[in-house]
């Protein structure tokens, strides 16, 4: 896995990467009560806005992480936003992307780089 300093995750799964927020990003936001997704088949550029997540405390913007095409959406959020806080790095990622360059990865941290920083 890859982290960014905005709190996003990132695991590839064959050539398709899967992406989310972490616990740390879940613990500050606090109850999520909503989660807008982007639209599967739609591309973007990094760091693009591609979907909103808001809280009981403040609303937040995720930001692709790469440029690519987002595959798959995670519909069970909508329904049930509350799954980012009860399972972040697991269940409750939110959209899959195939990327057009997976050297972009290489920007981002590593688990003990990512735990420095938020240490």
């Amino acid at each position: 896995m890859k982290f960014t300093e905005e709190h996003e995750w990132l695991r590839i799964e064959d050539d398709i990467v899967v992406v989310g927020i972490t616990a740390h990003a879940s613990e500050q936001l606090g109850d999520v009560v909503f989660v807008e997704l982007p639209e599967a088949g739609s591309e973007v550029t990094k760091d693009d806005e591609v979907c909103v997540i808001e809280s009981v405390k403040a609303a937040s913007d995720i930001l692709a992480p790469l440029d690519g095409e987002i595959v798959e959406v995670n519909e069970a959020l909508v329904d049930e936003p509350g799954k980012v806080n009860d399972d972040p790095m697991g269940d409750a990622w939110f959209f899959k992307m195939k990327p057009a360059d997976l050297s972009q990865m290489d920007d981002y941290m590593d688990e003990a780089a990512y735990n420095a920083f938020i240490g």
